[in-house]
């Protein structure tokens, strides 16, 4: 399809992504009454949908991923935003319009807030892309069931990697975080619940070279970082938190992004472009929490506004 068969539809803000910044921004924006679509290729929510219990969340001692994401969605949705499915093949500025294409539709608006978030990075050796969903996985509340009394491994040494490695002892009976370091990087409360779980055990200043099995993971080759030794570990699956790659390859022909990709803004979350915001995972900071990306949210759907009556002046 050309874009001159594209159906054009036209918006004061346009959202991309439904993650909680996302959605907090088209509550925000709608409730100043104005024109917002908020465009998302995956379930709202966004990584909440992955978590399995959210416990650091104001207003909730606990409470579950998706059902967190549910009850932001639903506040979204209450002052008139419209909610569509789309996947953005690119972000175009023209003057003060912003034009985002999808593969049927175009969307304009003289504001577009940035929320499509960060992926998993892949750990890049052999035996990962060929046994995804065989084993390898990015996600233990998907795929955790799947792994009743088995042995798994969890790659990583932050908050994501300790938090979904001690969600696995419910199903596995033994699960095994391999870190590069001597020490962990996530918070000492997940530390410590880590640690004080019989079924979680550590390996220390090893790295994964290689994920072994042909139909099904079997197990890793794994080398020690300070003396150099290799061995194999059998497991029947790993688990892969080692880090985020972002969403961004959308606005890169823009020059807001740095060198390593991630979007960045002021405290207003106004990128160098005029009426261009972004917010949560994709944008440059030092922490990415579902309070923050809500924070980043109500920022730029204040801000979206602001922008707009500017424009009027």
């Amino acid at each position: 399809m050309t874009t001159v068969d594209k159906e054009l539809v036209q918006a004061d803000v346009i959202i991309v992504g439904a993650g909680p910044g996302g959605l907090t921004a088209a509550l925000y924006a709608s409730r100043a009454n104005l024109k917002t679509i908020i465009i998302e290729k995956g379930m709202p929510g966004g990584e909440i949908n992955n978590t399995a219990d959210v416990e650091n969340y104001p207003g909730f001692k606990l409470i579950s991923g998706p059902e967190l994401a549910n009850h932001i969605f639903e506040s979204a949705m209450a002052f008139g935003a419209e909610h569509v499915y789309g996947d953005v093949e690119k972000i175009e500025v023209e003057g003060l319009t912003k034009k985002i294409h999808t593969s049927k539709t175009i969307y304009q608006a003289p504001v577009v807030i940035v929320a499509t978030g960060a992926n998993h990075r892949k750990l890049g050796v052999p035996g990962e892309e060929l046994l995804a969903g065989k084993g390898v996985s990015y996600c233990a509340v998907c795929d955790g069931f799947f792994f009743r009394n088995r042995h798994v491994i969890v790659v990583g040494g932050g908050d994501s990697a300790v938090e979904e490695g001690t969600y696995l002892t419910q199903f596995a009976d033994k699960v095994t975080i391999i870190h590069r370091r001597d020490e962990l990087r996530a918070q000492k409360v997940l530390q410590n619940r880590a640690f004080a779980n019989e079924k979680v055990n550590f390996v220390w200043d090893t790295v994964v070279e290689e994920i072994i099995g042909e139909n099904n993971v079997e197990g890793v080759k794994v080398r020690n970082v300070k003396t150099d030794e290799t061995s194999t570990i059998e497991a029947d699956g790993v688990f892969v938190y080692v880090g985020l790659i972002p969403n961004s390859d959308t606005v890169k022909a823009l020059n807001v992004t740095n060198e390593e990709g991630w979007i960045v803004t002021n405290n207003q979350m106004e990128t160098s472009v005029p009426g261009l915001f972004a917010v949560g995972d994709v944008r440059h900071t030092n922490l990415r929490q579902i309070a923050t990306a809500v924070g980043d949210g109500s920022q730029a759907g204040h801000m979206a506004y602001q922008y707009l009556m500017s424009l009027k002046d």
